[in-house]
């Protein structure tokens, strides 16, 4: 039996999506490193669609190099019940200089100054291949509170 004062599901556009991708600093990185799925809190922006992030050698970097990633985002209200989630699937790299042709300054000036200690001199960049999206509209807190 469906409760009718659950609000349902909805989906967000590309648009949508990117927009909340924009408006936060730190996701998760899915990678798939030793057979496993392994996912990585990181901090992160927007240039254009691609996403930006600075990170350090280490497991991440060689598994999301020319590989196929997720990367999510999301924001949650307990009080109100409400949220959304939004999912990148897409291909990274790592930017260097050599690729592409682009300078890393203008990388390094699109980046967030990480939030963890220790050297965070490289750069990995995601080209979307899909996004979506989903919110769950809140009730106000004093529906959340008393059902």
């Amino acid at each position: 039996m469906t409760d009718e004062r659950r609000p349902e599901l909805q989906v967000l556009s590309g648009v949508e999506c990117y927009r909340l991708l924009a408006a936060q600093q730190v996701g998760r990185l899915g990678v798939d490193a030793g057979h496993y799925p392994v996912i990585f809190p990181v901090n992160y922006a927007l240039d254009g669609e691609a996403i930006l992030i600075r990170t350090e050698p280490g497991t991440k970097l060689p598994a999301a190099d020319y590989a196929n990633v997720t990367f999510e985002v999301d924001n949650i209200d307990r009080q109100t019940r409400s949220g959304w989630s939004v999912l990148v699937r897409g291909v990274a790299e790592e930017v260097t200089a050599a690729r592409r042709g682009e300078p890393l300054v203008g990388t390094r000036a699109r980046t967030p100054d990480p939030w963890a200690a220790g050297e965070r001199g490289r750069w990995i960049r995601i080209v979307p291949q899909g996004i979506s999206g989903r919110i769950v509209p809140g009730k106000r807190p004093t529906e959340a509170a008393h059902p």
